[in-house]
C-alpha cells in the first residue's frame, strides 16, 4: 500500500471550535489517512490551531493558507492540485464541522476500492437521513437535488453532497479551468462533469448531522446561484464535448 494513498481535504473559515477535534478524529482512523486543511484566512485562529496540531502529526497533517474567502470551489481545486502533485491515489472532500461523520471516510474508500470512481456520501440514497436540520432546510435540500436530477439527467440522489472520495484518475481527467462555480454549485458541477466523462458514480448512505459549533456558510444567495447555475451548465453541455485529460493514464 502506498504511503501517500488517502488524502482528506477540508476547507476552513472560522472553524476554531471544530478543527482540533476533527484533526484528532481523522488521525485516529485505521488506514493512515492524511489531512490537508485549506484555510481562507480565518480571523478566529483556525490556522494557528492547525499549526500546533502539525507538531503532533508532522508527516500526515498539511495546510495551505490563503489570503481570504476565495470560495469553496477554488479551495477544493487548490487541494486537488496539491493531492495530485503529491501522488495520492484517493482524494476525499469533507466539512470541518462534524456534519460528515469521519468514520464514513472508510466506507467511501471501500466503495472506490470496489469499483467506484467517485463515491458520494449520500443523505438521500436511502430515504432522508438528516439530523437536526429544520424541516424547511431539509425540504429545500431534498427538492434541490430532485431539481438537479430533472435538469441534468444525472441518476444521483444527493447532487449537492460535499462528502466524497475521488480516485486520482478522475481528478486527472478533469480540466479544472473549465469548472466555473465556486460556491455550492461547485459540488453539482463536479458531479455533472464526472458523470459526463463516463466515470462510475456510487452513492454510499450516510447520516448527516447539523453542526453543533460554529456558523453555517450556507445562504439563500449561494443556494439560488447554484440552482440557476444548473440550467446554464446543462445548456452549455449541449454544445460542449466532454473529453478526459490524460486519457492514456
Amino acid at each position: 500500500m502506498s504511503f501517500k494513498e488517502k488524502l482528506v481535504i477540508i476547507p476552513t473559515y472560522n472553524e476554531s471550535e471544530n478543527i482540533s477535534r476533527m484533526i484528532g478524529k481523522v488521525m485516529s482512523l485505521e488506514g493512515n489517512f492524511h489531512l490537508l486543511i485549506v484555510d481562507d484566512g480565518s480571523p478566529d485562529g483556525t490556522a494557528s490551531i492547525v499549526k500546533e496540531k502539525q507538531k503532533e502529526y508532522p508527516d500526515r497533517l498539511f495546510m495551505i493558507e490563503r489570503s481570504g474567502k476565495l470560495g469553496l470551489g477554488t479551495a477544493y481545486i487548490t487541494g486537488f492540485k496539491w493531492a495530485l502533485a503529491n501522488g495520492y491515489k484517493y482524494v476525499f472532500e469533507m466539512d470541518a464541522d462534524f456534519s460528515h461523520n469521519p468514520d464514513d471516510l472508510i466506507n467511501l474508500y471501500n466503495a472506490c476500492v470496489n469499483g467506484a470512481d467517485l463515491a458520494i456520501g449520500s443523505r438521500y440514497v436511502n430515504g432522508v437521513n438528516v439530523v437536526n436540520w429544520p424541516i424547511g432546510r431539509v425540504l429545500m435540500s431534498y427538492f434541490a437535488s430532485k431539481y438537479v436530477r430533472m435538469v441534468t439527467g444525472m441518476k444521483v440522489m444527493d447532487t449537492t453532497a460535499g462528502f466524497k472520495c475521488y480516485k486520482a484518475e478522475v481528478l486527472k481527467a478533469i480540466n479544472f479551468d473549465k469548472i466555473k462555480h465556486i460556491g455550492y454549485g461547485f459540488q453539482i458541477e463536479m458531479k455533472f462533469t464526472v458523470w459526463k466523462l463516463g466515470f462510475n458514480i456510487v452513492e454510499v448512505p450516510i447520516i448527516f448531522t447539523d453542526r453543533k459549533f460554529g456558523a453555517s456558510k450556507m445562504s439563500g444567495g449561494i443556494f439560488n446561484e447554484a440552482l440557476w447555475g444548473v440550467v446554464n451548465m446543462k445548456l452549455k453541455s449541449i454544445f460542449v464535448s466532454y473529453k478526459k485529460l490524460h486519457a492514456s493514464n
